[in-house]
């Protein structure tokens, strides 16, 4: 239909009444003035005339596009989405329910690094996953060539397929043209990257031959879908921090549009090595609390002096609900919706009014169909950084002030924080919230910052608390914010 109303349009174009005087042959001084080419790029066909235009077709061009701008499609049923298996790497246990049972315990997962000899840092601590395994998940040979942010997406991937019921015999009845992959990455493969560097030094020849596609940030949600045949939406999205929810409501969308049934979602770093420390040191954006590191990530605590780098994946598996039921699924939650914005402001600094996290918890609601009022457990971004975590709060405030069961905490206080993958790491603490009626505390938060009203903030004890509406956000260097929204399956 489309297609034939721009070709009407053409036709019509041609057709006008009021030809431009620089395509007639009937004004003789643009003629006298005109070039022309040498004969041999001359058409030996002598000119043909145009008939003169009628007029009439410009009536039959407007009728149909007339047409096309008041018809409008069917209304149909909203498609339901629900999550139906979680995934997770990360320094404080490798699956959904010791993850958080570890954060219910106020463990913390912050140590002094190991990976290598960071002596000579100012920071010599991060959250580093200790005992990594890819026994049974991936084959010793991509172990081996892949870089770990790809090695923690395939395993946090493939465990929340098996967390949600995916027998062998499910995967052989499924649609896999209806099934996607979107895991994002914010640094990608750093550490492939930094090998190729130092073996270019060298030669070129030494250069791994798989530098390039496993320093991808896309080739992670690549090869776990080729792992599984899952021919449906493929991609990866990467806003910095925020990429996880990023992620998440994208593959939701695809789901609410009929585009896809199953989705897995969410996002992986590893970028705990010397290039990755020292840029963000560079940047002057880690804490420096070297002697005590359990005590280094404290969100909205007067002593935090900047964050403190994790590494881990988080996937969501989000299904159709009708589809869940089919195969007899069990529900974690229904992840209700959100909204995306950006500060355009600053690189890495927060707006100085919150105005575009204002802006997209507000659009995170309204596109949900949530009222403030139901809102009532808030996952935060609170990094640890002097400004970053008072802009949130006050934004958090401007929305939910007046909300007197609202109860905030970060997860970061345990793991610190695992950048592209945060989002999704602390979804899954989220819908754990959700599941079990106990949130986390709030731990290393002993002294609140001026302003900071501890009856809003988790204390450094678990609460129980019945969840109506849990709201998590994620911001990223560039002024990416999101807020996703997820609710107990009714």
């Amino acid at each position: 239909m489309v297609a034939s109303v721009v070709c009407t349009w053409i036709v019509a174009a041609c057709m006008c009444q009021n030809p431009s005087p620089f395509s007639s042959p009937s004004n003789p001084r643009w003629a006298r003035k005109r070039r022309t080419s040498p004969r041999f790029f001359r058409s030996t066909n002598p000119p043909s005339r145009r008939p003169r235009p009628s007029g009439k077709a410009m009536a039959i061009a407007i009728q149909p596009s007339m047409e096309t701008l008041t018809k409008k499609k069917p209304p149909t049923k909203q498609r339901r989405v629900v999550v139906t298996g979680m995934g997770v790497e990360t320094p404080i246990g490798n699956n959904p329910d010791e993850f958080y049972n570890n954060l219910l315990q106020g463990v913390s997962g912050i140590t002094e690094i190991e990976a290598f000899d960071c002596s000579n840092y100012p920071t010599r601590i991060a959250g580093e996953i200790k005992n990594f395994s890819t026994n049974g998940w991936v084959a010793p040979k991509l172990s081996k060539r892949m870089d770990r942010f790809m090695l923690y997406m395939l395993t946090a991937g493939k465990k929340a397929l098996a967390d949600g019921g995916i027998t062998q015999e499910q995967m052989n009845e499924i649609n896999k043209f209806r099934c996607g992959v979107l895991i994002g990455s914010a640094m990608g493969g750093m550490k492939v990257f930094n090998d190729a560097i130092e073996a270019l030094r060298v030669s070129y020849r030494k250069m791994n031959p798989f530098c390039v596609p496993f320093a991808t940030t896309n080739m992670g949600s690549a090869v776990l879908a080729m792992d599984l045949g899952w021919m449906g939406p493929n991609y990866s999205i990467s806003t910095a921090c925020a990429t996880s929810n990023f992620c998440i409501l994208n593959a939701a969308n695809h789901i609410i549009r009929g585009e896809a049934d199953m989705m897995l979602c969410g996002g992986s770093d590893a970028v705990i090595i010397p290039i990755g420390l020292g840029g963000f040191v560079a940047c002057r954006a880690l804490s420096e609390r070297n002697s005590d590191p359990a005590k280094a990530s404290r969100p909205w605590d007067s002593g935090r002096d900047g964050f403190v780098m994790g590494e881990g994946a988080g996937v969501l598996l989000l299904e159709e609900l009708e589809h869940a039921k089919k195969r007899g699924a069990k529900v974690y939650a229904e992840f209700l919706g959100g909204s995306f914005t950006c500060d355009a402001y600053h690189m890495t600094e927060p707006h100085p009014q919150g105005t575009g996290v204002i802006l997209c918890i507000e659009k995170a609601l309204s596109q949900a169909g949530v009222s403030r009022e139901d809102v009532n457990y808030i996952n935060a971004h609170a990094t640890s950084t002097p400004a970053g975590d008072l802009k949130e709060y006050h934004a958090l405030l401007h929305c939910f002030g007046n909300n007197q069961e609202l109860r905030v905490n970060s997860t970061k206080s345990m793991i610190g924080h695992l950048l592209g993958a945060a989002g999704a790491v602390e979804a899954v603490a989220t819908i754990q919230a959700i599941r079990t009626g106990w949130i986390h505390p709030n731990i290393n938060l002993e002294n609140p910052d001026e302003g900071v009203d501890m009856k809003v903030l988790v204390g450094s004890k678990k609460e129980k608390l019945d969840v109506k509406v849990a709201l998590s956000n994620s911001f990223g260097f560039g002024g990416h914010n999101s807020s996703i929204l997820f609710a107990p399956f009714q």
